[in-house]
């Protein structure tokens, strides 16, 4: 039965979810990006939707996040807020939207606030971006933060190998986390490190660490459409695979298909 793991069908909020890490209960997050499947994610019991520039792979086959547009993550938030009843709905700021300034920054969150409904926005990196973080704060939009692997900045790294093995880079990790929580976020996600360092994380800061392939958290994330198994070429070692929609797809279009051609469908029940 969707939704059976839900006690409290009240709407998620920033307040609720700090409520949820000082009690010992973990917090279930995925990604949407559209209305039909926000409706399903929502309905099931979902605590946060993340509507992620992921979108820019999943849903425009770009090779990474870089290319979506604020325009782009506009329509896919507007349409994910539009079915959500009861989770907290979280919208990316697309590259390069909030990182050329502060004021620019500001300005960009007001029009993404203002056009999809959405409860709060997230936002890459660390010291780096501080007062951007603050600014937005400060308009009274709450922020989630997100360290470690950061996607946007793949073209630095070079690479989607893990982040933060090297002492110095975890310590920047851990001092980026405590600065973000004193700026005011609400939750911070980390992707792709040592589990050691995302306990240390969680046990350093009172704000929710949400993780990514990074162990266990106050809670995790995953792109729906790698956990739905559609995408069979993306198989990292963090991912668990709860279906294989891509078989079952497959199968069910080949049998249209089959039907459509051997005049099976429509049949006398399925016409007027």
């Amino acid at each position: 039965m969707p939704g059976y793991l839900v006690e409290d069908t009240r709407k998620v909020t920033t307040h609720r979810l700090i409520e949820m890490k000082e009690q010992g209960k973990k917090i279930a997050m995925l990604t949407s990006y559209d209305y039909t499947t926000a409706s399903i994610v929502d309905a099931a019991g979902i605590d946060i939707i993340l509507v992620g520039d992921s979108a820019s792979n999943v849903m425009a086959g770009n090779h990474t996040t870089l290319p979506i547009t604020l325009d782009q993550m506009i329509y896919h938030a507007r349409s994910v807020t539009r079915a959500a009843k009861r989770a907290l709905i979280v919208c990316d700021m697309p590259f390069g939207t909030y990182q050329v300034n502060a004021t620019e920054g500001v300005r960009n969150a007001i029009r993404i606030m203002q056009e999809t409904g959405c409860d709060a926005l997230k936002l890459e990196g660390g010291v780096e971006i501080i007062e951007t973080v603050k600014r937005i704060l400060e308009a009274g939009i709450p922020v989630m933060g997100h360290l470690g692997l950061t996607p946007q900045s793949i073209n630095k790294f070079g690479t989607y190998a893990v982040r933060a093995r090297e002492e110095a880079e975890a310590a920047k990790l851990l001092s980026d986390a405590k600065l973000l929580e004193e700026a005011g976020c609400f939750a911070c996600v980390i992707e792709k490190v040592p589990a050691a360092l995302t306990q240390k994380v969680v046990d350093s800061v009172k704000m929710p660490i949400i993780g990514i392939g990074a162990g266990q958290a106050d809670g995790q994330v995953l792109v729906i459409d790698d956990m739905l198994g559609k995408n069979k070429d993306f198989s990292p070692k963090f991912l668990r695979r709860y279906a294989d929609l891509h078989s079952i797809m497959t199968d069910a279009i080949g049998n249209y298909v089959r039907d459509v051609k051997s005049c099976d469908f429509p049949n006398a029940n399925e016409q007027y």
